[in-house]
């Protein structure tokens, strides 16, 4: 089993096994975290006609859940490397459940929004933190498989939950949708009690030299960058499919299963990624990726029906993986002394562009100007991808 950093290779038992229990657990970690975040976009009419206030109002509980999400990135980070990286995730899963259950008793939309906002904040220690984990255990030429399965494990999440949750909606409430990843969440964080962190070549880096160093190199804030903006045109957008088509009348199941189709173009992705890894060039996959984006984007900015936004999931989700799994494994490169830190200002930018594209986009949506939302979208997916492709060819030549 190849260690976690170049040239060092662990060989006693007890160390393979628990990285073949990590590289098991860590992407059902990842699935419960997105499946928490996306099982949320064909609740929003529900929860707005449930508590009688606007829909842009309700859309606070996603936009303040990425916001949080996004800005609590380095606090974990910095977290992680004294605390331990399996510790880390299993406190925010354990505290994230524990939340998560608060928000399926939310009386009003006040405290809703409250509890959603806190569980973002949470479950901003799992995802950025696994994948610190695969990069301390496994080196740059072997990080990209690992690296991918995890983000399987989030596609999983995101083609199952917006139908699970608009079909739980649609039969019982949608109280319970909030119910299950909690459950999932606590779970996990008490089976991975097992699981030991990868070995270290040295001491952690004191806060200020970890963020010090991201600062300091144009790369690691280049990868940033792009992020930030591939958070808002991707992200961003992916709130608005189901709503887009229950603002055609159709019910938050239908809606659901429409979107979820996003979840289908990922997984799709993230399996091409793991085969073409080695075979492809980075900056060959993401070009690819980005022109998925910016297609599927375009499609419903048409104008919107069920065949559209299934378009629109299916091949703005398979541009994503082949996009975002590249600058990932980018982002675990830029800076290997001061990984943690990188690492989660990467997820920080991520979600923050997430929190402004949602906000950005949410007036439109509310006025049921979803063709156009689309079309701004796709308007900065674009470039996003072009600086994306050429700044991955950069790096590869000076390097």
């Amino acid at each position: 089993m190849a260690g976690p950093y170049p040239g060092r290779v662990t060989t006693d038992a007890a160390g393979r096994a628990g990285s073949a229990a990590a590289v098991r657990l860590l992407p059902l970690a990842n699935f419960t975290s997105t499946f928490d975040r996306f099982s949320v976009p064909p609740l929003l009419l529900v929860i707005a006609a449930e508590f009688q206030v606007s829909l842009a109002r309700v859309t606070a509980a996603a936009t303040l859940y990425f916001l949080a999400y996004g800005l609590s990135q380095p606090f974990w980070g910095l977290v992680s490397d004294r605390l331990g990286r399996v510790r880390t995730i299993r406190v925010t899963l354990a505290a994230a459940g524990a939340i998560g259950l608060a928000s399926a008793a939310a009386p009003g939309i006040g405290w809703l929004v409250a509890a959603r906002t806190l569980q973002g904040a949470l479950f901003a220690g799992t995802i950025p933190t696994a994948i610190v984990y695969m990069g301390d255990a496994f080196p740059a030429d072997q990080r990209q498989r690992p690296l991918s399965r995890l983000f399987t494990g989030s596609a999983l999440a995101i083609a199952s939950a917006s139908p699970v949750a608009g079909l739980v909606a649609d039969l019982a409430s949608w109280r319970l949708a909030f119910v299950l990843p909690a459950l999932l969440a606590l779970g996990l964080a008490v089976g991975l009690r097992r699981v030991p962190d990868p070995p270290r070549a040295g001491p952690a880096p004191s806060p200020l030299a970890g963020l010090r160093a991201v600062v300091r190199n144009r790369w690691a804030l280049a990868v940033l960058g792009l992020a930030l903006a591939e958070g808002a045109c991707v992200l961003g957008l992916v709130t608005f499919l189901a709503p887009a088509l229950q603002d055609r009348g159709l019910g938050p199941a239908v809606a659901g299963l429409a979107s979820a189709a996003y979840g289908a173009g990922s997984l799709a992705g993230s399996r091409s990624v793991a085969a073409l890894a080695g075979r492809l060039a980075p900056r060959t996959m993401m070009a690819a990726g980005a022109g998925l984006v910016v297609v599927g984007q375009v499609v419903p900015a048409t104008g919107v029906s069920f065949a559209a936004i299934a378009a629109a999931g299916l091949l703005v989700g398979a541009g994503f993986a082949l996009l975002h799994t590249n600058l990932q494994v980018w982002a675990t490169d830029v800076n290997p002394a001061a990984r943690a830190a990188t690492i989660s200002l990467f997820a920080a930018s991520l979600f923050a562009g997430s929190a402004a594209g949602t906000a950005l986009l949410a007036p439109l949506a509310d006025a049921g100007r979803f063709p156009l939302l689309f079309a701004l979208a796709a308007a900065l997916a674009l470039p996003t991808g072009i600086a994306a492709t050429v700044g991955r060819t950069r790096y590869d030549r000076r390097r």
